[in-house]
C-alpha cells in the first residue's frame, strides 16, 4: 500500500490523480490533500478519501471548510500548513500537482523528509532544477515524471543506457492556435485561448500550451530530469498528441510512447512505477488513425518557446525569471490586462532588465522570483499604456 499526498489536489492533475487511487483502493491510501482556495470540493474529497491531514492555502477558505466539517482529518491553513502537509511522515510519495513557482517550497520540504515526489510542478525544476535535482540525489529521493511528455521520455528510457542518448524528442500539440501568424492572433479571447484540441487541463497551462510557454518549461525541466544539453532536446509539432514523446539513441533507432492523450496513464505509471498496473482508460485503435503528423515549432509567431531555450542555456537566475514573467503575464491576460501576443512580450522585457546571477542557492532563486514578478507587472503596466 503507497500512500500518498496530493499537493493541488482540486485542480486537473489533482483530480485525475484521486481518480486514479480511486480506482486501486488495494494498492494507494491517501494521506494528504492540499488546495488553495476549493474548500467546497476538498470538503468531498476529504469526505471520500478520508485523509489524516488536509490544507487549504487561503485562511478564509480553510475557515470556512473547519467550521463546516468535524471529523478526524486535521485542517491546516497557510504555507506554514502546507510544509507540514508535505513533510507528514506518514507519507511515502508527495504528488505534487500545485500551480507555479508556489511548488518550489512544499517539493524541497518533502525531499529533505525523505519522500519520493512525482513531479506534475514542471516549475520546479524551472526555477531550480540545478538545486533541487541534487537534493533529491543527496537525500536518495526518487523523482518521477508526472508531466505526459517526460513520463514518455522516462518509459522510452527503461532499460536503456543513458550515455547512448542521441535526443530527446518532446511533441507539442501546438494548442490551438497552431498555424496562425501574428496578424491572426490579435483579437484572439481568453475563452479562445482556453479551448485546447486534445487536453483538458487547468487555466494556466491552457494558455501556456497556446504560446507553446508551456513547452519551453517542459525543455528545461526534460534538461535536469535526465541530465542532457540542450542541444539534444528538440521539439516536434504532432498535432494529434498520440506520441507524447520519442527517444532517439546514437544508432538511430527511435523509441516512443504512444497512448490516448489522457493524463490519468502518466499519473498513475509514476504511482505504480516500476509495475504497470491494468486500467479501464480508453486504448488506441490504430485503425481509426487516419494520420499522425509531425511540424516544426513555429518560434516566429510563438516565440515564447525560444525564450525558454534562450533562458535555460543562459542558466542561473534566468529560468526563474522566465517562469515569474510568464506567471504574471498569464494572469494578467487572464483578467484581460493585456492580449494574448503580449504574453511573450512581458518575458522577454523582463528578462532584457535582469542581471543574472550565475551558482545560484536557494536565497537568491527566491529573490530572483520576487524581483521578476515586480518588474513583469511594471511591463504589464506599460503595456496597458500603448
Amino acid at each position: 500500500m503507497l500512500h500518498v499526498a496530493v499537493l493541488g489536489s482540486t485542480g486537473s492533475i489533482g483530480t485525475q490523480t484521486l481518480d486514479v487511487i480511486a480506482a486501486n483502493p488495494d494498492k494507494y491510501k491517501v494521506t494528504v490533500l492540499a488546495a488553495y482556495k476549493s474548500n467546497k470540493l476538498l470538503a468531498e474529497q476529504i469526505e471520500y478519501f478520508k485523509p489524516q491531514v488536509a490544507v487549504l492555502i487561503d485562511k478564509q477558505a480553510a475557515d470556512r471548510l473547519a467550521a463546516g466539517y468535524h471529523g478526524p482529518t486535521k485542517i491546516l491553513t497557510g504555507e506554514e500548513g502546507l510544509l507540514e502537509a508535505a513533510t507528514f511522515p506518514h507519507t511515502d510519495t508527495v504528488l505534487t500537482a500545485l500551480v507555479g513557482f508556489a511548488g518550489l517550497g512544499p517539493t524541497i520540504a518533502a525531499i529533505k523528509a525523505g519522500k519520493n515526489i512525482a513531479l506534475a510542478n514542471k516549475e520546479t525544476l524551472v526555477a531550480a532544477g540545478e538545486i533541487v535535482m541534487p537534493l533529491a540525489k543527496q537525500y536518495n529521493v526518487s523523482v518521477y515524471p508526472v508531466d505526459s511528455e517526460h513520463s514518455a521520455v522516462f518509459q522510452c528510457l527503461q532499460g536503456e543506457n543513458k550515455s547512448q542518448v542521441s535526443r530527446l524528442i518532446l511533441t507539442a500539440s501546438g494548442g490551438p492556435f497552431r498555424g496562425r501568424t501574428v496578424p491572426e492572433m490579435e483579437n484572439v479571447t481568453v475563452a479562445d485561448c482556453l479551448h485546447h484540441p486534445n487536453w483538458s487541463m487547468g487555466r494556466k497551462i491552457t494558455v501556456d500550451s497556446a504560446t507553446l510557454a508551456n513547452k519551453g518549461l517542459e525543455v528545461i525541466e526534460a534538461k535536469w530530469l535526465f541530465d542532457v544539453a540542450y542541444n539534444q532536446i528538440e521539439v516536434c509539432v504532432h498535432p494529434q498528441s498520440i506520441i507524447h514523446s520519442m527517444v532517439e539513441f546514437v544508432d538511430g533507432s527511435v523509441l516512443a510512447q504512444m497512448g490516448m492523450p489522457d493524463m490519468r496513464l502518466p499519473i498513475q505509471y509514476a504511482l505504480s512505477y516500476p509495475e504497470r498496473m491494468p486500467s479501464s482508460y480508453p486504448r488506441l485503435d490504430f485503425t481509426a488513425l487516419s494520420a499522425l503528423t509531425f511540424e516544426k515549432p513555429d518560434i516566429i509567431n510563438f516565440p515564447a518557446l525560444a525564450l525558454a531555450y534562450n533562458a535555460g542555456k543562459s542558466g542561473g537566475t534566468v529560468p526563474c525569471v522566465f517562469n515569474a514573467a510568464n506567471e504574471v503575464a498569464v494572469v494578467a491576460f487572464l483578467n484581460g490586462e493585456i492580449s494574448f501576443l503580449d504574453i511573450p512580450k512581458v518575458i522577454g522585457y523582463t528578462i532584457e532588465s535582469h542581471i543574472n546571477v550565475l551558482n545560484i542557492d536557494l536565497n537568491q532563486i527566491y529573490l530572483a522570483d520576487t524581483w521578476a514578478r515586480v518588474r513583469a507587472q511594471e511591463v504589464v503596466a506599460d503595456l496597458r499604456k500603448r
